[in-house]
């Protein structure tokens, strides 16, 4: 046999081996490509039978999320979102408080301990802005229902539901545009538009209206009515109930 026709047999072999390495990758691939999907898919039935399951996974994701962004963003621990903890206990609260924050918790799913927190929160602030407590929170809970992960198409997210672009130089103080989904932050910077608001109107009312257009708000008096509302309902749950009148004891004649 002529070395040209060992040398053709040996390239007609390798090739035959090839092709059948290629099958079987393909195979293998699709195998797997296939086990993978029924993963997935098992993964998300469970998560939706599992509320509580799905919100471990949701914390875990975040929390990574959040390392990672840090990493990137190479910012100092004091500033940093992800070592800041959101809990506070009802007792380090004011009565009216610690009704308000259960009140709160129960509606919108939010732990009480993290809801203490943000109307611990919303007291100071509203005490050196001059804006009432209770219109902070209700702000909070018809633009984000509590969430501090809410987002919109338009750039905009947080409880307050700030823009990112506007708020750029704030944000930088923080860490960067990711601090804008940390609660107390994003708060402070939502309080302070609001109060720079309602120095260039006339009226309370005139502020929310152009508060709603910067979180992109088509109905702005429906919006208010709603903020509003809310606030007047949180008025009422905060009203310190008033001591029945002692007895007096008369003594007889």
């Amino acid at each position: 046999m002529s070395a040209t026709t060992k040398m053709s047999q040996l390239l007609h072999g390798l090739q035959i081996w090839l092709s059948d390495v290629h099958e079987g990758f393909v195979a293998v691939t699709r195998h797997s490509l296939a086990l993978f999907g029924l993963a997935v898919v098992v993964v998300a039935l469970t998560f939706s039978s599992l509320p509580n399951l799905q919100a471990s996974a949701s914390d875990a994701l975040l929390s990574w999320v959040e390392i990672q962004q840090i990493k990137n963003l190479n910012v100092t621990p004091a500033n940093n979102a992800a070592e800041r903890t959101l809990a506070a206990e009802l007792s380090s609260l004011t009565p009216e408080q610690a009704a308000v924050s259960k009140w709160l918790s129960r509606k919108y799913r939010v732990s009480t301990q993290a809801m203490a927190a943000l109307v611990s929160e919303a007291g100071a602030l509203g005490e050196r802005s001059q804006l009432p407590p209770n219109l902070i929170l209700s702000i909070m809970a018809v633009e984000s229902r509590f969430n501090p992960f809410a987002s919109a198409s338009q750039g905009i997210v947080g409880l307050m539901q700030i823009e990112l672009d506007a708020h750029e130089e704030s944000l930088s103080q923080f860490g960067g545009p990711f601090s804008a989904f940390d609660p107390l932050t994003n708060l402070r910077i939502g309080v302070r538009q609001l109060q720079a608001l309602t120095q260039q109107t006339d009226t309370l009312e005139e502020a929310l209206a152009l508060y709603a257009a910067t979180t992109g708000v088509s109905t702005s008096q429906a919006y208010v009515e709603r903020i509003l509302a809310e606030q007047k309902l949180l008025d009422k749950i905060s009203v310190k109930p008033q001591a029945p009148p002692m007895a007096v004891n008369k003594k007889p004649a």
